[in-house]
Parts: structure tokens; C-alpha cells; sequence
């Protein structure tokens, strides 16, 4: 599975792509496919395999005309007809500069509140950089670590804002906390509010362009992918064709609002006993209804706390008995 990010850490525009993969191929034998393990690429293979990609993406953009390259150096082409205000956002966010009001073109506000990092070794096995490309392969889980692949597939698949790291100054600008900070020890940006919202819109991806794919026997369509799944999922079927194995394996609605937005449904906010699910309405229609009709108990509830003034149930003057629910 491939996640295609367009955000760094300080809500600039930096597209990069996290590959989530299989250690290793399947080999197809009579008795059915055999996963194959592979041990981890070497310096000197990560260094040849960024050049590839390095030269297949400078061939596709020359083929789109993105890109013109002459004898001495390369360089973008830019079209007069095209949308110059965006191709400016984008350029401001990639390179870290504001890009509206009187201070267009200078470099963002950032605060550097630690001290310089000193170079961690160790990292240099797993990374290659190349013409301004990086490629880093130095992390992995084994097949008992689901822990920690649930881990790197949050991380991978988060949102560019963390509203947690988000926050106002005294002087109304944006504070945002990076989340690692650079070596230099800057571990905040300050922007304006309407240089916040040009960084926001650089971050926007163009119509129907799919920033989740998926491939290799894990597709969705794989042929193989019943055989290698655990529970045998293979193409999209009904829920009542679904093996007992599959139905074990697959959340309900509730478990995935508790897993993916940390919503509890399943215990009473009163006494913190068990819930359980006995229906699932999904007909607009009557969930408007049940939620109406909830909505009105409640006005009549608080319109009858406020007539009884603790004297008892009574109707109000010249109007019929108001009905508790």
C-alpha cells in the first residue's frame, strides 16, 4: 500500500510517498503460493535504486513538459496560461517562505528554543539521497509485531494539522509545534493568520487524484489475494457470503469508531456498564424522526422542570396537561 503525502512537519508542501510492503514476494507452487523472504537492502542498493526512480520521474516530467533539460543544466517550464497564484503558494510552501501580505517572500517565523543536534550515526545503512531525492528503508516488523505495524500505518496515514499542536499567540498569530525537532533546534513556526491559510491551501490535492493505492497480492482485485490473506478475503462479496473466519476478523461500525476516533459507544456514559448494539438505523428517514422526536422530549422535559418550581406535577394556565415522557 502507498500513501501519497504532500505535508512536512511545519504545514509546508513536501510530497513524499510511504510504501507500506511485504518483506519479500510470494512464489507460486502447486501447493499455492509461498512467501519468500528477503534480507534487507544494502547501502549500495538503496543508492541504485533511487537513481531508477530518479531518472524514470525527470523522463516523465520532460514527457509532460514539466521540465526542459539542455545541455548544461535543467530547468522548469511554466506555461504563461497557467494559474500563477497557485504555482505561487506552492512554490512559497515548498521553500519555507510566506507567501502573502507585506512580508511575501522572506522566510517563515520560526522559533528554535533547543540547542543544535549533533548527527546521529547509524541511520546512513538505510537512507540514500540523490539529486535532492531521499529513500529510507530502516523500518520493519515482524509478523508478531501487530502492535507496531498498526503504529506505522497510523503514522503514515495521519492528517497534515495536528490540532493538538495548533494554538493562538497573544499577538493572534499561529504557533505550530513541530512534532520532531529540526536539528538546529527550531520547534515551532509562526505564521500569520492569512499565510496559515495559503499553507493550508498549498496542501490541498488537485480533483480525483487518489492519494491511497494499493498493489502486489494485497490489491483489492488480486487473483491471489484469498490465498495469502489470513481470513481469505478476496474480491468485495455480501456480508452474508462472508466466511465464519472473515466475519471473526472484521470490525463492526462501533469498533471502528472507538479505533479509529477514540468514541466510545459500547459503555454508559452513566454507570459505565456494558452497551449493546441490539439495531442499526440507517433510513434518513427515521433517523430524522427518532432524532426529532428526542429533541422535542427534551424542550418538554425542560419546560416541565421549570413549571413544576418543585410544587408538584401541574399543567400550565389555559393549556391542556403537558405530558412527561
Amino acid at each position: 500500500m502507498t500513501l501519497i503525502q504532500r505535508f512536512g512537519s511545519a504545514l509546508n508542501l513536501n510530497i513524499h510517498f510511504h510504501l507500506l510492503v511485504l518483506d519479500g514476494a510470494y512464489e507460486l507452487t502447486p501447493a499455492g503460493p509461498r512467501f519468500r523472504t528477503v534480507p534487507a537492502p544494502t547501502a549500495a542498493e538503496l543508492e541504485a535504486l533511487l537513481g531508477r526512480i530518479v531518472r524514470r520521474i525527470a523522463r516523465h516530467l520532460e514527457r509532460r513538459g514539466l521540465v526542459v533539460r539542455d545541455a548544461e543544466n535543467t530547468y522548469l517550464s511554466s506555461e504563461p496560461d497557467e494559474d500563477t497564484a497557485l504555482e505561487g503558494l506552492l512554490g512559497h510552501s515548498i521553500t519555507y517562505r510566506i507567501a502573502v501580505g507585506p512580508n511575501e517572500g522572506r522566510k517563515a517565523f520560526t522559533l528554535q528554543t533547543l540547542a543544535p543536534a549533533l548527527e546521529v550515526s547509524g541511520t546512513a545503512q538505510a537512507l540514500a539521497k540523490h539529486s535532492g531525492f531521499s529513500l529510507h528503508a530502516g523500518v520493519a516488523a515482524h509478523a508478531h509485531q501487530r502492535d507496531k505495524v498498526e503504529r506505522l500505518c497510523r503514522y503514515i496515514a495521519r492528517p497534515a494539522v495536528a490540532t493538538g499542536r495548533l494554538a493562538l499567540t497573544a499577538q493572534g498569530l499561529v504557533r505550530y509545534a513541530l512534532k520532531t525537532p529540526y536539528r538546529d533546534g527550531t520547534t515551532h513556526v509562526v505564521l500569520e493568520p492569512l499565510d496559515f491559510i495559503a499553507r493550508l491551501a498549498a496542501l490541498v490535492p488537485r480533483p480525483r487524484v487518489h492519494l491511497t493505492r494499493y498493489h502486489g497480492v494485497l490489491a483489492p482485485h488480486s487473483a491471489l489475494r484469498a490465498q495469502v490473506t489470513p481470513a481469505g478475503r478476496g474480491t468485495v462479496t455480501a456480508a452474508a457470503e462472508r466466511s465464519p473466519a472473515e466475519r471473526h476478523r472484521a470490525m463492526n461500525w462501533a469498533q471502528r469508531l472507538k479505533r479509529v476516533f477514540r468514541i466510545e459507544i459500547e459503555e454508559c456514559e452513566h454507570c459505565g456498564g456494558r452497551v449493546r448494539v441490539i439495531a442499526s438505523v440507517e433510513d434518513p428517514g427515521v433517523v430524522g424522526k427518532i432524532l426529532t422526536h428526542r429533541e422535542r422530549r427534551g424542550l418538554d422535559r425542560e419546560a416541565a422542570a421549570g413549571l413544576l418550581g418543585g410544587h408538584g406535577p401541574r399543567g400550565p394556565p389555559g393549556q391542556g396537561a403537558l405530558e412527561l415522557g
